[in-house]
């Protein structure tokens, strides 16, 4: 058998793949069986060994099961994120799939809980084109959203507030076809039963309180943490008196933007106009 050399210095993705193939081997195991105690095909692990795929959170959690390693190819998983991430984003991710309320405040584009993978993909590439990130870290950022947006998937899944700044659904991003699939989303998420959707109007004016996103979580124990970001880096703050008028803020918002019938109402008639 043709067993690829692996250099675990090349980057963070070839570290983690090195690190499964030493541990596997340290057993007596081969990729089929590893594979069969994770519930991957020999393939897949193959590709991760190799570094040819990226690592999930999912696949992370399943090894520590495999190999008994508590929680350390997941926190391995959650460093190699920092590469693609904004400073203090992958913290905030981890409270994120544990919290009991998602509120959100978005302005310019969708919020990622509710993109779609086109919409990302969008997105994505665009800042290739810049020059911003390379290709690899593109489709490391797409997928990463996609295991993130399983928050809201969950046996009892979190209630969402979400509230959108008229941009978001006025500025095209991509094709017709990505846009509208894009709205298709946004109406879903509206019909489900632990989602609240408004649209901030423009001519909300002054009365919109906030001219950056925002993200608060409310965990289990009822305490509340803020998220917010600069161009360059991430923040989650967890002093009470800090966020306390911040999720005040968001309920003036909430009370000023659009009921979530006028904004779906909305959506549909910016629709109209891409067509």
């Amino acid at each position: 058998m043709n067993i690829k050399e692996l250099n675990p210095d090349s980057s963070p993705r070839a570290a983690f793949g090195a690190r499964v193939r030493t541990l596997r081997e340290e057993r007596g195991w081969t990729q089929e069986q590893l594979g069969e105690e994770m519930g991957y095909s020999s393939t897949h692990i193959s590709s991760v060994e190799t570094g040819r795929k990226m690592p999930t959170l999912r696949l992370a959690r399943r090894l520590d099961l495999a190999f008994g390693s508590d929680d350390a190819f997941e926190r391995e998983w959650r460093e190699i994120r920092h590469g693609v991430l904004l400073e203090g984003f992958p913290e905030y991710v981890g409270y994120e799939e544990r919290a009991v309320e998602i509120r959100l405040y978005e302005i310019g584009i969708i919020p990622g809980l509710l993109q779609t993978p086109a919409y990302a993909a969008v997105l994505a590439d665009s800042a290739v084109e810049r020059g911003a990130i390379t290709s690899e870290q593109a489709d490391e950022r797409v997928t990463f959203l996609m295991e993130r947006q399983q928050a809201l998937e969950r046996r009892r899944p979190p209630m969402v507030f979400l509230v959108m700044d008229e941009s978001c659904i006025r500025r095209p991003v991509g094709s017709p076809e990505v846009m509208n699939a894009q709205f298709d989303r946004l109406v879903e998420f509206a019909g489900r039963p632990n989602t609240v959707l408004q649209v901030a109007p423009f001519s909300m004016g002054e009365r919109r309180t906030f001219n950056l996103p925002v993200n608060l979580l409310t965990m289990p124990d009822r305490s509340v943490f803020a998220y917010a970001e600069s161009q360059t880096q991430g923040h989650l703050d967890r002093e009470a008196t800090s966020v306390l008028p911040i999720l005040t803020a968001y309920h003036q918002l909430q009370a000023e933007a659009l009921s979530q019938a006028a904004s779906v109402a909305m959506i549909h008639e910016v629709r109209k106009g891409i067509q």
